[in-house]
């Protein structure tokens, strides 16, 4: 009984509680449904709104896309009814505008007179947003994240990366579109909100290293500089400081298809769509010269400059030779430099063309171009005037009936010479012995009636000791004083020297710069697997705005090829021109490598011949063994076993 009754206490307590609950609900429905009323007094429509709402409740999410239509429709009527009517202060707050970007991407195909034929890629990826900013970009369409990423956390301002294998010819194949030196070379501008420049490079070589797949983890201190004249930002900003600009080169970086990889799946298509498709590695490497490279700027949209984005610009620029690629005839195709053809653009670009230079034969005597195309271009080129042919693959018209390009070059005649280089360098290592030396470089003035100003950089490891009071500039015969000079001395495993001037080269004329070199003793363990193959030094670096052939336009358009648009011009009568010269291979003093080997294999004799049978003598115990017995002994000692009598 006791059970039950504490059975219905709980149940009438259960009971009473609800109850309680209902009429609280019920009095907070009165008390909204009051100020329900006073709103419905006030704006009867928003009554018939509400009304609707409450009467269709389970379909809500179901009309909602066509009541705002419809309430859109009648905001439009009620504008064209009422255009007298004033507008009201509050208005609906509008849209926040996504970052508008852009992708181009095309080739330029050159012939050249040696039946050699250069092709150059260029990919521009254009973003208007701020990675500056306090607020963190996280929504990423065409621009890559990972380089977005890299930006923001490093405060970079502009970057500069390239991959080259192989040395660019100028007296035979003129000057690049995009020139670069052996190996790997790295530059960076950062933000001038950045404390610690030199911790903050460390930690981009490494990111950047992990991103391309390369060593750039190898750069450091030793081989890091900070140059005052020769670097300058290409893109918008005052960052002019050179503290903020590192540069430094790997000249012994090898490139494959490891750093080709992760380079193509920065493009918004990768290699699915469009030009991208021609990249096979294969054929690319297999090649006299392969430059990749990616740079990373802020650019002006307009003339006034009242808008700016990021430039993203990945180039590739390949050489192929005539002899190595395996074929006899003097004739190109896509399909034979690339294997494969083209059946369609990125369907992400705004533009994808294929330019062809026919500048040097215009009435079509030295080759021939298949199928023809009406559409030609012109552009201003390193100052000189050039004719392309243009294929635009955004139209179907390109492709023809068989949905497929693939233009032939069909030379008919190998006369003709190509223009020389106005500025042409070289540089080499003279001397004998492995104690001093000297470094030649040579630059050529090919113009034959003005001179021009050169920038030289100079970097030299530490490891080879300049004498900097044996530095010689001479031009024609006679002394060339420079104008300009900037050193700063090596430190033993800490820096490299820097060595910059400002040179004045004569009209048609060769300016050699000497100076020489001791050569230092290293560590053992600072020597490279193959220490007699020799030891690597970075390539030197001209700058020079060259005067100009013809009259340049420098009014900067949207509508000009990518390919001359990159160096900023703002004379008519120059343009811009960098160049690099062979890497050096010098030999240090070597120690024979050879002997610890010998030593170890002495050691190991002595100790196994020696030591081995004296402690064998010491250690063994010797006993005395009886001969053994005969045939019919044994036989008998067998027998008397079995009897069960002891052997003889």
């Amino acid at each position: 009984m006791a059970v039950h009754g504490c059975s219905y206490s709980a149940l009438l307590l259960i009971i009473c509680s609800v109850s309680v609950f209902i009429v609280t609900d019920s009095q907070d429905t009165t008390l909204s449904g009051g100020h329900h009323a006073a709103a419905i007094e006030d704006n009867p429509q928003a009554a018939t709104e509400a009304a609707g709402k409450t009467s269709e409740e389970p379909a809500v999410e179901e009309r909602s896309w066509e009541a705002t239509e419809v309430e859109e429709a009648t905001l439009h009527e009620a504008a064209a009814d009422k255009q007298d009517t004033p507008a009201p202060e509050t208005e609906a707050p509008s849209p926040v505008p996504q970052p508008k970007d852009d992708f181009q991407e095309e080739l330029v195909i050159r012939p050249l007179h040696s039946g050699d034929i250069y092709a150059s890629f260029q990919f521009r990826t254009l973003w208007e947003t701020d990675f500056m900013s306090g607020n963190k970009v996280s929504h990423y369409r065409l621009f890559p994240k990972s380089l977005g990423q890299v930006i923001s956390k490093f405060s970079v301002r502009e970057l500069h990366i390239s991959f080259t294998q192989g040395y660019w010819r100028t007296m035979q194949w003129g000057q690049p579109f995009q020139p670069a030196p052996p190996g790997a070379e790295l530059w960076v501008w950062f933000q001038d909100s950045v404390t610690d420049v030199d911790g903050t490079w460390k930690e981009l070589t490494n990111v950047l290293s992990g991103i391309f797949c390369a060593s750039l983890n190898f750069i450091d201190s030793t081989n890091t500089v900070q140059p005052s004249a020769s670097f300058k930002p290409l893109g918008i900003g005052n960052v002019t400081d050179h503290r903020f600009l590192r540069y430094a080169t790997l000249p012994r970086e090898i490139v494959c298809t490891e750093n080709l990889t992760p380079w193509k799946k920065l493009l918004p298509c990768g290699s699915k769509a469009g030009l991208t498709v021609l990249l096979k590695s294969e054929k690319l490497f297999h090649s006299s010269f392969h430059s990749q490279a990616v740079h990373i700027r802020p650019v002006c949209q307009d003339w006034q400059c009242k808008t700016t984005s990021w430039e993203l610009r990945q180039t590739l620029n390949v050489v192929f030779d005539l002899h190595t690629s395996g074929q006899g005839k003097r004739e190109w195709s896509l399909f034979k430099m690339f294997s494969r053809t083209l059946t369609e653009a990125c369907p992400l670009a705004s533009s994808s063309k294929i330019y062809i230079d026919i500048t040097d034969d215009p009435q079509g005597e030295l080759f021939e171009l298949s199928p023809a195309t009406p559409l030609l271009s012109q552009a201003m080129v390193l100052g000189d005037r050039r004719t392309f042919s243009v294929y635009d693959l955004t139209q179907p018209v390109t492709f023809g009936t068989v949905r497929s390009l693939n233009p032939l070059i069909r030379w008919k005649s190998s006369e003709g010479d190509m223009l020389r280089p106005l500025l042409h360098a070289e540089r080499y290592v003279a001397g004998y012995g492995l104690q001093t030396g000297e470094i030649h470089t040579l630059m050529y003035n090919n113009h034959p009636y003005r001179s021009f100003p050169v920038l030289l950089l100079d970097t030299v490891p530490w490891y080879l000791r300049l004498y900097i009071h044996t530095l010689t500039v001479t031009s024609k015969g006679k002394d060339n004083k420079p104008s300009y000079i900037h050193y700063q001395p090596s430190k033993d495993r800490l820096r490299p020297h820097l060595l910059e001037m400002l040179v004045q080269l004569p009209p048609n004329s060769v300016t050699e710069v000497t100076v020489q070199f001791e050569r230092a003793l290293l560590k053992w363990t600072e020597y490279t697997p193959d220490p007699n193959h020799g030891f690597y030094v970075g390539s030197s670096v001209i700058s020079s705005l060259v005067p100009s052939i013809v009259a340049m336009d420098t009014n900067i358009t949207m509508d000009r090829p990518l390919f001359s648009s990159f160096f900023p011009c703002k004379e008519e009568s120059s343009f811009f021109v960098r160049v690099y010269t062979e890497p050096l291979l010098v030999n240090l003093p070597t120690p024979d490598f050879s002997m610890p080997y010998n030593v170890i294999c002495l050691t190991c004799t002595v100790v196994a011949v020696g030591y081995g049978s004296l402690y064998n003598l010491l250690t063994r115990s010797f006993q005395i063994e009886e001969p053994s017995p005969g045939l019919a002994k044994r036989l008998a000692n067998i027998i008397r076993r079995m009897r069960g009598v002891p052997p003889l």
